[in-house]
């Protein structure tokens, strides 16, 4: 008697599970990846506290669910270094002033945050999340399966682009 009361609550416990497990809340794992359309490095970045490098290539891993829904937003935050370069004038690597040029200059690191919406995709075909960096500190985000070069990729502006004077609000 005690066991099949023990089969018959572990069979309604498996039903309900069952009825947890649609594809509208499966998640899934995926890659990162940065493209950088300014002058500026992009250090690092987090996407849902997710982080990942800001150098343009692909960072494991996120987490997102596998089919679409209204609402789904992407908090991302970052940093950028606005002058990459000036390694190039520091003392000799390895001394103090190197050191001291270092630490002076990651104070001039800014941070930034944004919070984007995120895409619909078609059924379950979501290919990775891509952060585009665009100037006056805007972001986009796709999961476009279409490589950036192609001509149906959905984030088609300039890279290495120049701030404007003036951004707009």
């Amino acid at each position: 008697m005690k066991k099949t009361r023990v089969r018959w609550l572990l069979g309604l416990l498996g039903l309900a599970l069952v009825g947890c497990s649609t594809a509208d809340n499966e998640m899934a794992g995926g890659n990162i990846q940065a493209i950088n359309h300014t002058l500026h490095n992009i250090n690092w970045l987090s996407v849902n506290g997710y982080r990942a490098d800001g150098g343009g290539g692909r960072s494991c891993c996120i987490i997102m669910p596998i089919k679409w829904r209204p609402g789904l937003k992407a908090n991302i935050e970052w940093e950028v270094d606005t002058d990459p370069y000036a390694y190039s004038k520091w003392p000799p690597l390895g001394t103090d002033g190197y050191r001291a040029a270092q630490a002076k200059h990651k104070a001039n690191y800014q941070h930034y945050s944004a919070i984007v919406e995120i895409p619909e995709w078609p059924g379950t075909k979501s290919c990775d999340l891509k952060v585009h960096f665009l100037t006056c500190n805007q972001v986009k985000v796709t999961t476009s399966c279409w490589a950036p070069s192609s001509p149906n990729y959905p984030i088609q502006e300039a890279r290495e682009s120049k701030e404007p004077a003036v951004c707009p609000k």
